[in-house]
């Protein structure tokens, strides 16, 4: 059993599958989960081979997906808080457009 799949034998594994051959086979053959097989055969035809060269998740997939996430949580916050602050004053604050006096 390999422990350790370089890109290119993933590659070739993916192949067989886009050339029909069923993924219980070949997962049975390889002895790889079929829902393993199925992720590198989407992440083949979403990147092709560069696709293939990531361990899973990778970290800086995982870094982009927490910051985005968190761009999300914050873009919400910003949006209650100017809400917020036009039931109190009654409008929003002006955007600045610069950087401050004094700087």
């Amino acid at each position: 059993m390999v422990k350790r799949w370089s890109a290119k034998r993933k590659r070739e594994v993916v192949l067989r599958l886009l050339r029909g051959e069923t993924v219980d086979e070949v997962s049975r053959e390889v002895k790889v989960s079929v829902h393993q097989l199925e992720e590198w055969r989407e992440r083949f035809l979403e990147s092709g081979l560069e696709g293939l060269k990531s361990r899973g998740d990778t970290s800086q997939a995982a870094e982009l997906k927490e910051a985005r996430a968190k761009i999300g949580e914050l873009t919400m916050e910003l949006e209650l808080a100017r809400e917020a602050l036009e039931k109190k004053f009654g409008r929003a604050p002006r955007k600045r457009s610069g950087p401050r006096r004094g700087q």
